[in-house]
């Protein structure tokens, strides 16, 4: 009985200690994020439904004649996880086959070459995280890359990218959730040559900003775990001269020249851009507007390239923002809930469907 009751104790104080450890590993987001919120621009009159759907979106592509590619989000662990809307319905994308094949696929890019880039984070990187190209004539698979460990390991979250026209050059970034060795990657799709950039840059790591998502602090774990998301927004310029990019958890958008990214031989000089809120997707256009899903109060963000933040538009419907794709004048927004879906049963993330995919004319 003794040893039964010595046992129990050791137990007790080692999930105490990992209890600690946890906390202190991952808690520590204590302080209110500034609301930065302003009077919209636009009503909410402009923003539209395109797409109502039972399992949360996460990432969107949308192609220059107005297919819409999308993923489900892999929080939600979705059995089709790769989709396009056909006639306003989604079907398995390229076909059901692939949806084995695919692990946890998040992000959707499309070059001017006529390839859907489709980014698969690989549960963290305890899977193979893997990057895949598919021509969208043919739906077939023209490239891709297991990315090596020494490039996104275990705890890595390569959790979105971006493309140069060309479909050449690739950036991502690497949130790094478990690991914390937060990072930018930097691809050559020709060589199948990649480097990480800019890890322990303060340009790509948190600040202890918590989130409360409508009201509901994003904490996990009975709060062990507070999400404070680092470098996760990431957006290139239309010339691909300027890759933008930021923490969620961080209030200014930082920027540096692609050019210098991909020069082997020199350290890229970092620039603080701009002001921004919490911000999940980011997207920019020919002009050089970046918008900017905010994910505390429902609303998309627009920092001009005067560098002035503004409130594009307001919703009510917007519960996680996420996702942002630009094309034909629209912003397409998935909105993945992720307050009612990260670590959720299955049960609690049917409770709140339906989710949405959204449009702005701009």
């Amino acid at each position: 009985m003794k040893r039964l009751l010595r046992i129990l104790a050791a137990l007790v104080l080692l999930a105490a200690v990992a209890a600690i450890a946890l906390r202190v590993r991952y808690g520590g987001a204590t302080v209110p994020f500034p609301d930065t919120t302003k009077s919209p621009l636009l009503g909410s009159g402009a923003v539209e439904v395109v797409a109502v759907l039972d399992e949360p979106p996460g990432n969107i592509a949308v192609a220059s004649d107005g297919r819409v590619f999308f993923t489900l989000h892999p929080e939600a662990r979705p059995r089709v996880k790769v989709l396009q809307l056909v006639d306003g319905k989604p079907v398995p994308y390229p076909n059901a086959e692939w949806q084995e094949r695919f692990v946890t696929p998040l992000s959707l890019r499309i070059d001017g070459q006529g390839r859907l880039w489709a980014l698969d984070i690989g549960y963290h990187g305890f899977r193979h995280p893997r990057l895949y190209a598919f021509d969208l004539a043919s739906g077939k698979l023209v490239h891709q890359w297991d990315i090596p460990r020494d490039i996104a390991g275990f705890g890595s979250f390569v959790q979105d990218f971006q493309i140069d026209a060309e479909g050449r050059w690739l950036y991502f970034a690497d949130l790094s959730v478990l690991a914390k060795h937060p990072a930018l990657i930097v691809y050559d799709s020709r060589t199948k040559r990649a480097r990480r950039v800019l890890e322990g840059h303060p340009s790509v790591q948190d600040r202890s900003y918590r989130i409360v998502n409508r009201g509901t602090p994003m904490e996990l774990l009975g709060g062990l775990y507070k999400m404070h998301p680092a470098v996760d927004s990431i957006a290139l310029d239309a010339r691909g001269e300027w890759l933008y990019y930021g923490p969620m958890s961080h209030d200014t958008l930082f920027r540096v020249r692609a050019s210098e990214l991909r020069d082997e031989t020199r350290a890229p000089r970092v620039e603080a851009f701009g002001p921004k809120p919490q911000t999940d997707g980011i997207a920019i256009d020919e002009a050089g507007n970046i918008c900017m899903t905010e994910v505390e109060h429902g609303t998309i963000a627009l920092l001009r390239p005067d560098r002035m933040l503004h409130t594009l538009v307001r919703d009510a419907r917007f519960q996680w923002p996420d996702g942002l794709s630009l094309a034909g004048g629209w912003l397409y927004v998935t909105d993945s809930d992720l307050a009612h879906v990260v670590l959720k049963r299955r049960s609690t993330i049917a409770a709140h469907r339906p989710y949405h995919i959204y449009r702005v004319r701009l």
